[in-house]
């Protein structure tokens, strides 16, 4: 499970690329290809290199005009999704884990 604390970053096997603001991404272990919104988008051009779920918030909040709660909330969601689905690599920073 991803935390504000965890590590995250863009899995190696996969592809992505922009369409018009928005995120297609093909997981190439098994050929599925996935969809992101604008802000997704965002979010996933942050996670090209390893960053701290926190720092991805910051962001999004200096960005747009959300509460910090459903920020919070709806970017776990986004990125736990995406780790269940193998296309984020996510690690332990409490634990010192690199990513």
């Amino acid at each position: 499970m991803v935390s504000l604390h965890s590590r995250v970053v863009a899995a190696r096997d996969q592809v992505s690329c922009d369409l018009a603001g928005e995120a297609a991404i093909l997981r190439l272990t098994t050929g599925v290809y996935y969809g992101l919104d604008p802000v997704g988008a965002q979010i996933w051009a942050l996670l090209r290199q390893p960053v701290r779920v926190d720092g991805i918030r910051d962001v999004l909040l200096a960005e747009y005009d959300v509460t910090p709660e459903r920020c919070e909330r709806d970017l776990l969601a986004l990125l736990d999704r995406l780790a269940a689905e193998g296309l984020i690599d996510v690690g332990d920073e409490a634990a010192g884990d690199a990513t």
